[in-house]
Protein backbone atom coordinates (compact mmCIF):
# COMPACT_ATOMS: atom_id res chain seq x y z
CA UNK A 1 0.00 0.00 0.00
CA UNK A 2 1.63 3.55 -0.91
CA UNK A 3 1.83 5.64 1.99
CA UNK A 4 -0.02 8.74 1.55
CA UNK A 5 2.87 11.83 1.66
CA UNK A 6 1.37 14.54 4.26
CA UNK A 7 3.80 17.06 3.75
CA UNK A 8 2.01 20.22 2.68
CA UNK A 9 5.21 21.23 0.78
CA UNK A 10 5.13 17.91 -1.38
CA UNK A 11 6.93 18.25 -4.66
CA UNK A 12 4.52 19.24 -7.33
CA UNK A 13 3.75 16.80 -9.68
CA UNK A 14 3.50 17.26 -13.64
CA UNK A 15 0.03 17.23 -15.21
CA UNK A 16 -1.30 17.88 -11.30
CA UNK A 17 -0.50 21.09 -10.79
CA UNK A 18 -2.64 24.59 -11.25
CA UNK A 19 -1.72 28.63 -10.84
CA UNK A 20 -4.72 30.20 -9.46
CA UNK A 21 -3.96 33.88 -10.04
CA UNK A 22 -6.94 36.01 -8.16
CA UNK A 23 -8.31 39.58 -8.63
CA UNK A 24 -5.13 40.97 -10.21
CA UNK A 25 -7.56 43.14 -12.38
CA UNK A 26 -6.66 46.91 -13.93
CA UNK A 27 -9.68 48.16 -11.85
CA UNK A 28 -8.09 46.95 -8.12
CA UNK A 29 -4.58 48.23 -9.47
CA UNK A 30 -4.05 50.99 -11.02
CA UNK A 31 -4.49 54.31 -9.08
CA UNK A 32 -7.62 55.79 -9.73
CA UNK A 33 -9.95 53.53 -10.83
CA UNK A 34 -11.21 51.96 -7.73
CA UNK A 35 -14.76 53.14 -6.81
CA UNK A 36 -14.24 52.72 -2.70
CA UNK A 37 -10.90 54.60 -1.98
CA UNK A 38 -10.95 57.52 -4.50
CA UNK A 39 -8.35 58.93 -1.49
CA UNK A 40 -5.78 56.26 -2.74
CA UNK A 41 -3.20 58.39 -4.60
CA UNK A 42 -0.44 56.85 -6.39
CA UNK A 43 2.00 56.99 -3.66
CA UNK A 44 0.00 54.51 -1.27
CA UNK A 45 1.16 51.75 0.47
CA UNK A 46 -0.93 49.00 -1.92
CA UNK A 47 0.07 50.73 -5.29
CA UNK A 48 3.58 50.87 -4.54
CA UNK A 49 3.50 47.49 -3.06
CA UNK A 50 1.60 45.67 -5.89
CA UNK A 51 3.44 47.73 -8.70
CA UNK A 52 7.02 47.04 -7.67
CA UNK A 53 6.24 43.51 -5.85
CA UNK A 54 3.23 42.09 -6.06
CA UNK A 55 2.19 41.62 -10.35
CA UNK A 56 5.89 41.24 -11.43
CA UNK A 57 6.09 38.17 -9.00
CA UNK A 58 3.11 37.29 -10.60
CA UNK A 59 4.60 38.16 -14.01
CA UNK A 60 7.47 35.52 -12.81
CA UNK A 61 5.19 32.53 -12.00
CA UNK A 62 2.68 33.08 -15.02
CA UNK A 63 5.97 32.66 -17.53
CA UNK A 64 7.70 29.48 -15.64
CA UNK A 65 4.14 28.45 -15.67
CA UNK A 66 3.25 28.74 -18.93
CA UNK A 67 6.37 27.19 -20.22
CA UNK A 68 6.52 23.89 -17.85
CA UNK A 69 3.06 23.17 -18.76
CA UNK A 70 1.76 24.07 -15.34
CA UNK A 71 -2.19 24.80 -16.05
CA UNK A 72 -2.72 28.39 -15.14
CA UNK A 73 -6.09 29.85 -13.79
CA UNK A 74 -7.49 33.43 -13.38
CA UNK A 75 -10.16 34.42 -11.63
CA UNK A 76 -11.89 38.45 -11.58
CA UNK A 77 -14.61 39.97 -9.80
CA UNK A 78 -17.42 40.63 -12.72
CA UNK A 79 -20.85 40.27 -12.49
CA UNK A 80 -22.75 38.23 -15.21
CA UNK A 81 -24.84 40.79 -16.03
CA UNK A 82 -24.70 44.27 -17.33
CA UNK A 83 -26.71 45.54 -14.24
CA UNK A 84 -25.38 43.33 -11.74
CA UNK A 85 -28.35 41.12 -10.60
CA UNK A 86 -26.56 38.59 -10.55
CA UNK A 87 -24.19 39.33 -7.89
CA UNK A 88 -24.01 37.99 -4.21
CA UNK A 89 -26.26 39.87 -1.40
CA UNK A 90 -22.36 40.79 -0.21
CA UNK A 91 -21.91 42.40 -3.17
CA UNK A 92 -24.92 43.97 -3.68
CA UNK A 93 -24.50 45.39 -0.08
CA UNK A 94 -21.09 46.61 -0.22
CA UNK A 95 -21.45 47.75 -2.64
CA UNK A 96 -19.17 46.28 -5.74
CA UNK A 97 -20.36 45.90 -9.60
CA UNK A 98 -18.16 45.24 -12.46
CA UNK A 99 -20.56 44.94 -15.70
CA UNK A 100 -18.50 42.22 -17.59
CA UNK A 101 -18.59 44.78 -20.61
CA UNK A 102 -16.07 47.21 -18.57
CA UNK A 103 -12.26 46.93 -19.37
CA UNK A 104 -11.01 47.86 -16.47
CA UNK A 105 -12.31 44.81 -14.90
CA UNK A 106 -9.96 42.59 -16.88
CA UNK A 107 -6.52 41.60 -15.58
CA UNK A 108 -3.62 43.77 -16.11
CA UNK A 109 -2.35 43.94 -19.45
CA UNK A 110 1.12 41.51 -18.29
CA UNK A 111 -1.25 39.16 -16.48
CA UNK A 112 -3.83 38.61 -19.30
CA UNK A 113 -4.85 35.38 -19.97
CA UNK A 114 -3.52 33.53 -23.25
CA UNK A 115 -4.42 30.52 -25.60
CA UNK A 116 -6.82 27.95 -23.63
CA UNK A 117 -5.83 29.46 -20.01
CA UNK A 118 -9.68 29.66 -17.95
CA UNK A 119 -10.94 32.86 -16.86
CA UNK A 120 -13.50 32.31 -14.62
CA UNK A 121 -15.88 35.86 -13.22
CA UNK A 122 -16.38 35.54 -9.44
CA UNK A 123 -19.40 37.54 -7.56
CA UNK A 124 -18.21 36.63 -3.92
CA UNK A 125 -14.74 36.60 -1.98
CA UNK A 126 -14.62 32.81 -2.47
CA UNK A 127 -14.09 31.57 -5.74
CA UNK A 128 -15.15 27.88 -4.79
CA UNK A 129 -18.37 29.83 -3.71
CA UNK A 130 -19.25 31.75 -6.78
CA UNK A 131 -17.57 29.68 -10.25
CA UNK A 132 -17.62 26.12 -10.73
CA UNK A 133 -13.42 25.68 -10.41
CA UNK A 134 -13.94 22.95 -8.21
CA UNK A 135 -15.78 21.02 -10.70
CA UNK A 136 -12.92 22.52 -13.32
CA UNK A 137 -9.74 21.63 -11.33
CA UNK A 138 -10.67 18.51 -10.92
CA UNK A 139 -11.50 17.67 -14.68
CA UNK A 140 -7.93 19.00 -14.90
CA UNK A 141 -6.68 16.46 -12.65
CA UNK A 142 -5.04 19.20 -10.60
CA UNK A 143 -4.06 17.81 -6.92
CA UNK A 144 -1.40 20.98 -6.31
CA UNK A 145 -3.01 24.57 -6.60
CA UNK A 146 -0.59 27.72 -5.95
CA UNK A 147 -2.44 30.64 -5.30
CA UNK A 148 -1.57 34.08 -5.78
CA UNK A 149 -3.25 37.57 -5.87
CA UNK A 150 -5.40 40.02 -3.77
CA UNK A 151 -6.57 40.85 -1.14
CA UNK A 152 -4.25 38.65 0.93
CA UNK A 153 -6.80 38.64 4.18
CA UNK A 154 -10.05 38.79 2.01
CA UNK A 155 -9.96 36.68 -1.46
CA UNK A 156 -6.75 35.15 -1.45
CA UNK A 157 -7.25 34.16 1.96
CA UNK A 158 -11.41 32.43 1.09
CA UNK A 159 -9.41 30.62 -1.78
CA UNK A 160 -6.46 29.38 0.48
CA UNK A 161 -8.96 27.80 2.92
CA UNK A 162 -11.73 26.57 0.53
CA UNK A 163 -9.06 24.59 -1.37
CA UNK A 164 -7.95 23.45 1.55
CA UNK A 165 -11.47 22.18 2.43
CA UNK A 166 -11.42 20.28 -0.65
CA UNK A 167 -8.86 18.32 -0.68
CA UNK A 168 -6.51 20.15 -3.02
CA UNK A 169 -2.41 20.82 -1.64
CA UNK A 170 -2.42 24.23 -1.24
CA UNK A 171 0.46 26.86 -1.68
CA UNK A 172 0.14 30.83 -0.93
CA UNK A 173 2.94 32.18 -2.72
CA UNK A 174 3.71 35.42 0.11
CA UNK A 175 5.25 37.67 -2.19
CA UNK A 176 2.80 37.31 -5.00
CA UNK A 177 0.14 38.79 -3.34
CA UNK A 178 -1.06 41.93 -1.25
CA UNK A 179 -3.51 43.58 0.44
CA UNK A 180 -3.86 47.18 1.71
CA UNK A 181 -1.92 47.72 4.33
CA UNK A 182 2.05 45.34 5.20
CA UNK A 183 0.01 44.13 8.70
CA UNK A 184 -3.26 42.74 7.51
CA UNK A 185 -1.11 40.76 4.93
CA UNK A 186 0.93 39.66 7.62
CA UNK A 187 -1.81 38.76 9.41
CA UNK A 188 -3.73 37.01 7.25
CA UNK A 189 -0.60 34.90 6.04
CA UNK A 190 -0.44 33.74 9.29
CA UNK A 191 -4.06 32.66 10.13
CA UNK A 192 -4.52 31.07 7.14
CA UNK A 193 -1.14 29.44 7.44
CA UNK A 194 -2.47 26.10 8.56
CA UNK A 195 -4.21 25.58 5.55
CA UNK A 196 -1.52 25.94 3.33
CA UNK A 197 2.31 25.94 2.26
CA UNK A 198 3.84 29.79 2.68
CA UNK A 199 6.43 29.96 0.06
CA UNK A 200 7.79 32.85 -2.00
CA UNK A 201 8.25 33.57 -6.08
CA UNK A 202 11.31 32.10 -6.76
CA UNK A 203 10.95 28.70 -4.99
CA UNK A 204 7.92 28.46 -6.83
CA UNK A 205 9.17 29.28 -10.22
CA UNK A 206 12.40 26.69 -9.43
CA UNK A 207 9.65 23.96 -8.80
CA UNK A 208 7.69 24.67 -11.99
CA UNK A 209 11.05 24.62 -13.71
CA UNK A 210 11.93 21.11 -12.15
CA UNK A 211 8.59 20.12 -13.73
CA UNK A 212 9.55 20.97 -17.27
CA UNK A 213 12.89 19.12 -16.76
CA UNK A 214 10.72 16.23 -16.05
CA UNK A 215 8.09 15.99 -18.24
Amino acid sequence: MTTLDLRRDADYVAGETALLLVDLQRIWLEPGLEPSHPERGPDHYFYTETGSRTVPNNEKLLAAARANGVEVVHTIIQSLTEDGRDRSLDHKMTPIHIAPSRPEGLPVPSLMPVRNEILLPKTSSGVFNSTNIDYVLKNLNVRHLIITGIMTDQCVDMAVRDAADRGYRVTCVADACASATQARHDGALKAFGGYCWVSDTQTVVSRFNALGKSA
